[in-house]
């Protein structure tokens, strides 16, 4: 901005941590790790810390190392990354972000959003997006259902439940967490 001070992106998501909620400030760190491919690279985790350790008296801190730490560049979303937090909140196992799975040759199915591997579970958090604006040239939202229900069905092949939820199941995460808990635990 010509003229004006601003803050670089590692001293601005450390300020945010240290003053928004939890889920915000993940919600943030996330995107800044992840960066954009049409806009910038992403923030280096070492410059994320180092920025972090300069703000270790300020006030809010302590929150903003709690979620700086939990952040993670893999959530691909703000809806995985509200996910990933209420997944921690509900008490289940911590997930693997973006798991390749591949069947029983060794050929890649696809990415899951989440997925515990031991557990023989994926998780998968449904925007409305997906079916709209981020289509390929000449898809329409049919062709994307449809590939999306051929790639579960490769996935439930290899013997994964499929757990899947959207914006509103976020809003009280409680019957999604259910869902996930019967699958752990069968």
């Amino acid at each position: 901005m010509a003229g004006l001070p601003v803050t670089g992106l590692a001293r601005t998501v450390v300020d945010l941590a240290r003053t928004v909620p939890f889920e915000e400030a993940v919600e943030v760190a996330d995107a800044a790790l992840r960066g954009r491919p049409d806009q910038r690279a992403p923030l280096a985790p070492v410059v994320l810390a180092a920025e972090l350790a300069r703000a270790a008296r300020w006030p809010g801190s302590p929150p903003a190392r709690r979620a700086i730490a939990f952040a993670d560049g893999r959530s691909a979303s703000v809806g995985e990354s509200r996910s990933r937090v209420a997944i921690a909140g509900a008490g289940l196992p911590a997930p693997v972000l973006q798991w390749a799975v591949r069947d029983r040759a060794g050929r890649l199915v696809g990415y899951t959003d989440f997925g515990w591997p031991e557990l023989h579970t994926v998780g998968e958090f449904d925007g409305r997006v997906k079916y709209g604006r981020l289509l390929r040239s000449g898809q329409d939202a049919g062709d994307s259902v449809f590939a999306e229900k051929v790639r579960e069905d490769r996935l439930r092949d290899l013997g994964l439940a499929v757990v899947r939820w959207t914006w509103s199941d976020l809003t009280d995460f409680t019957p999604t967490a259910d869902r996930l808990r019967h699958h752990v635990r069968r």
